[in-house]
């Protein structure tokens, strides 16, 4: 770690990973893999864990660190401890009332900076926290995760998308171009909400928001222009556009499927939108997190590629493999998810470390 982190952002960080290691053991195990179990309650924790104990501990952090106000730092604790109960298996509704509490107080947060400063990208991350509010009130109050599951989707692509919105300021999309975005926005948004009441219509009407959402990527997102371009630029570049592939897939998936509570085509959809598009957002926008959360500068190196490539090619495993019940290559392309997160793991420490002697040599 960095000297210059805060240190209220390391336990934080640890409860994120905590609940981001236990989250994949729990859907190996889900799997099917002959490994030690754990508590129970793991395999039934395994998306909320995922979603909210690591990602939205994650996302709120960041809000907290590029703000910098103390009482910000709330949410993701919040959100860390609702993670950390699920997995010492503390009794309902601990878990959820935390995490419920953490993304009421993500919504706080964006609150206070529409407050100062009214965007359209803002306003899309704040829809999403409120979609994660929303999924996790429901869940707390008893609805299966498969019900709610669209709601955290929202969440966290919405916040993506809102990212990609202020990035795309470097090519300056005019008014129609901002208009077209909201259109595709509220169509998705739309989606999520009638799900609430219409099961089958909210998940087809999603997809369809989130082919739309694709379109719009294609056309504007900068990261058509920057894979022309070598180093970290391109390696960012090519972790949105797969990003994007496996974002156009969930939404043909919801779009043929409809509402699907279990089996393998409801896995296809939800790790080709929570692992295919998230996380290779997720290692994309890493270089640039890193920094502003740890205030550790990134060095690149041709090693970043290898857990995108390696998560990739699970997906292209399992992702069919459920559409086509192939269960043993399902199986597989499972465990090479976990590989592939867990390399993205040793890789940003790996680069961490080299930033960090870099900028030593530098100073010196």
């Amino acid at each position: 770690m960095s000297e210059n982190l805060p240190r209220q952002r390391i336990p934080l960080i640890l409860m994120g990973l905590l609940a981001l290691l236990v989250a994949m053991w729990a859907g190996l195990i889900r799997l099917g893999w002959a490994f030690p179990a754990g508590p129970a309650a793991w395999a039934r924790y395994h998306g909320p864990l995922m979603v909210s104990g690591f990602l939205g501990t994650v996302i709120a952090l960041e809000r907290a660190a590029a703000i910098g106000r103390r009482w910000t730092y709330l949410a993701p604790a919040l959100s860390g401890l609702g993670g950390l109960a699920l997995v010492l298996g503390l009794p309902h509704p601990v878990g959820p009332a935390l995490i419920t509490a953490g993304s009421l107080g993500l919504l706080a947060v964006f609150a206070d900076i529409l407050r100062r400063h009214q965007a359209l990208y803002l306003f899309t991350m704040a829809i999403g926290a409120v979609a994660w509010l929303m999924g996790n009130a429901l869940w707390l109050v008893g609805w299966p995760v498969a019900r709610v599951v669209l709601l955290w989707a929202g969440f966290l692509i919405l916040t993506v998308l809102g990212e990609r919105l202020e990035l795309s300021r470097v090519l300056r999309p005019g008014r129609q171009a901002q208009a077209v975005f909201a259109g595709a926005v509220a169509l998705f948004t739309a989606g999520i909400v009638v799900s609430i009441a219409d099961f089958d219509l909210g998940w087809r009407l999603t997809g369809v928001g989130m082919i739309a959402l694709v379109f719009w990527l294609a056309r504007f997102d900068v990261a058509r222009r920057t894979i022309r371009k070598p180093g970290l630029t391109r390696f960012i570049a090519v972790c949105l556009l797969c990003g994007y592939f496996w974002l156009a897939v969930g939404g043909l998936l919801a779009i043929s499927d409809g509402a699907v509570i279990a089996g393998p085509r409801y896995d296809a959809f939800l790790h080709a939108v929570f692992l295919g598009f998230v996380f290779s957002m997720i290692f994309g926008h890493a270089p640039m997190i890193l920094p502003a959360v740890l205030g550790i500068p990134v060095a690149y190196w041709r090693g970043l590629y290898a857990h995108l490539i390696l998560l990739q090619v699970s997906l292209l495993m399992r992702v069919p493999a459920d559409l086509a019940g192939w269960e043993n290559l399902r199986r597989w392309g499972g465990m090479l998810n976990v590989i592939a997160l867990l390399l993205f793991l040793l890789v940003t420490a790996i680069t961490a470390r080299r930033g960090q002697s870099a900028s030593a040599r530098g100073q010196g």
